[in-house]
Parts: C-alpha cells; sequence; structure tokens
C-alpha cells in the first residue's frame, strides 16, 4: 500500500523536477497534516493530507518569507508547486528528531549551545511585529479546552498518585492569573520532532514545521521542550531572561506543561487506543514534576 503510494507522490514530483529521475525516493509518514518524501535525503517534497492541511502549507509558507530573514535559525525555505494536488519543495535541514535519551548523552557545552540558539530563536520571534504577522497570515494558536472540562474527563481515567498529581495542576492552572507579558506571536511547537539536530556534531541544524505557530500567551512558547528534558527548559529560559530582559515564571511553565499533558489526554478520550499513550505521558512528566505549586528548577550542571 505504501509504495503505491510512494508510486503516485514520486510520479507528481518527476513531473515537474525530471531531473531527479534517478534519486532515492522513501516516504514519510509521521505527519499530521502531510504526507512527505525524502529525495537523497536532501530535498523534502511534502504533501498535505486534506484540504485544510492545504491551506496550512500555504499559510506557512507565507509565514517562514517573514521569519527567516528575521532570525539566525535555518528554517525550511518552501517552494510551493501548483498541481491538481498542491505540495511543497524545500531543502532538509541536515539531522533528525531530538528526544529525551539522546539530550541526555549531550554534554555541558552541548546543551548550553542548543538551549542559547534556541533561546535567540523565541526572541527573534517574539520581536516579529504582530501586525505583520497577522498579514502573512498568523491567527491564534489552538484553545484548550477549560480546567473544568479537562478535569471532568481525565481524573475518571486516574488513579492513586496520578490522579492526585492531576488535580493538584488543575487547581493551579485555574489559579494561574492572565500572562504578564500579555500575547505574542511564537513557534508553540519546539518539542524535539520539530528539530533538525545533527547528532555527530551535537549541533541544532535548524527548525521547522511552523503550521502550529501563532498568537499565545508568551509563557506557553516554553513549555514544549519540557517534552525533552525539563533542564532544557531550566537553560532556555535562563539565557531567554538575559537576552530579553524579561523574567519569566517558572511555575507557570511548569504548571503549562502539566495542563497541556492533562489537555491532550482529554482531547483523545474518545480513542481508547491513544489513552494508554497519553497516560504514560502525563506519568513521565508527574515523575519529574513532584509538586507543580512548589518549583524545584532543574540542575545545570
Amino acid at each position: 500500500m505504501q509504495q503505491a503510494e510512494l508510486d503516485t507522490l514520486k510520479a507528481a514530483i518527476l513531473s515537474h523536477f525530471p531531473d531527479l529521475a534517478g534519486s532515492s525516493f522513501s516516504l514519510l509518514t509521521q505527519g499530521w497534516d502531510s504526507i512527505a518524501v525524502d529525495v537523497d535525503d536532501r530535498l523534502i517534497f511534502k504533501f498535505p493530507r486534506n484540504e485544510n492541511a492545504e491551506k496550512s502549507l500555504i499559510r506557512e509558507v507565507s509565514l517562514l518569507n517573514v521569519i527567516r530573514p528575521a532570525t539566525d535559525m535555518p528554517v525550511p525555505d518552501i517552494q510551493l508547486i501548483a498541481d491538481a494536488r498542491i505540495f511543497s519543495r524545500h531543502r532538509k535541514l541536515k539531522g533528525s528528531y531530538l528526544e529525551t535519551s539522546h539530550y541526555a548523552r549531550l554534554p555541558v557545552e552541548a546543551r548550553e549551545d542548543l538551549a542559547l540558539r534556541l533561546a535567540r530563536f523565541y526572541v527573534d520571534l517574539h520581536g516579529l511585529d504582530l501586525e505583520r504577522m497577522r498579514a502573512a497570515g498568523a491567527g491564534p494558536v489552538e484553545a484548550w479546552a477549560k480546567p473544568d472540562e479537562v478535569r471532568d474527563k481525565v481524573l475518571p481515567l486516574l488513579s492513586g498518585e496520578l490522579q492526585r498529581q492531576a488535580s493538584q495542576i488543575i487547581a493551579s492552572w485555574t489559579e494561574l492569573p492572565p500572562d504578564p507579558y500579555g500575547e505574542t506571536y511564537g513557534f508553540f511547537d519546539g518539542h524535539g520532532w520539530n528539530m533538525a539536530f545533527d547528532h555527530e556534531a551535537n549541533r541544532l541544524s535548524g527548525i521547522y514545521d511552523f503550521a502550529d505557530s501563532g498568537f499565545g500567551p508568551l509563557h506557553r512558547d516554553f513549555i514544549y521542550s519540557n517534552f525533552i528534558s525539563p533542564d532544557l527548559t531550566e537553560r532556555i529560559v535562563s539565557h531567554y531572561e538575559a537576552l530579553s530582559g524579561c523574567a519569566l515564571e517558572r511555575k507557570r511553565i511548569e504548571v503549562l506543561t502539566g495542563a497541556h499533558r492533562l489537555w491532550e489526554m482529554a482531547e483523545a478520550v474518545n480513542d481508547p487506543s491513544q489513552m494508554p499513550l497519553m497516560i504514560d505521558h502525563f506519568a513521565c512528566w508527574a515523575a519529574m514534576c513532584i509538586d507543580p505549586a512548589d518549583h524545584h528548577a532543574p540542575n545545570r550542571d
């Protein structure tokens, strides 16, 4: 089945780029919005799965045209190809995902370099003019369900210590006042599956997938690196504060991370096949976050 799909997509690519006829094509199916084809480990072609994904891709290209010259962080330079089925082409950023196990093996110098580069990237994005980004197609980031709704859906799925942890996080989330820095344009998807990390050089090669970027509370932009490690988030936050002059609330970032895990669980409540994974994700975070009302910063050494 996948081979037939790859053959179809390959034919679409070659109809516009016949010079790639002798290249190696491989299918990448992990994306939610698009199916991608890797050509020679050098080029990426993305094919939207549906009409909404197509609109998202067109918007992403417009946003990146503003973002690219505004940051030193390498991001995709995407070319849209008009066809019966719109698709895109961009040069592949060198590297692969950065996951928790990879980060745990990085020396301190590499961790600091990664955090500093990400902090600069966030400073660059948060400094973009909001009206210009709105004109480029940016809109509000996806809204989370209200704490009460999340509580009603997820607490019956948990028991014992995990249920206590969830109740405590939701209580802290409910009590959070508005973000002191208001809303900003940000990435809001900065986990390791959107990073091209060169594992040989121990260096970040770039960031991709801006489809979920948009306007949202500034602190929320810092929660996604917790998918990799709280240590990385602490380093990013410290560098961001030094670069921007903004003092960030670590407790807020911690609570929002837990709230995000629980919101994702609530969203998957009608998909039993996803629930063990969602509970495991929350359990992993709960193990690192003993008490969301009492922040303990990770050891930076």
